[in-house]
């Protein structure tokens, strides 16, 4: 899965989740400040991405995330070291 296909899950995420307009999110939008998503949504968030995904993430692969850019990176991530095992 690729960069932009991971964003894509994650914007869909965002949209049926959470009610977001993704036309107002970037890269830069930050989930808590900006979105409002607390503890309880990042999980319901990491659970979703996991079941679109296949790669499961764990609290702590979420606990630096703080913008849209920094789930991409951590699902790519958490992808990489799942190939290389």
């Amino acid at each position: 899965m690729n960069e932009q296909e991971i964003r894509q899950i994650l914007l869909d995420a965002l949209e049926s989740l959470f009610e977001v307009d993704i036309s107002q999110v970037s890269g830069s939008t930050h989930l808590y400040e900006d979105l409002e998503i607390d503890s309880i949504d990042a999980i319901d968030l990491i659970d979703h991405i996991k079941r679109q995904t296949g790669h499961k993430l764990q609290a702590e692969d979420f606990r630096a995330v703080r913008t849209v850019d920094d789930v991409v990176a951590a699902v790519l991530k958490k992808q990489n070291q799942q190939a290389n095992s």
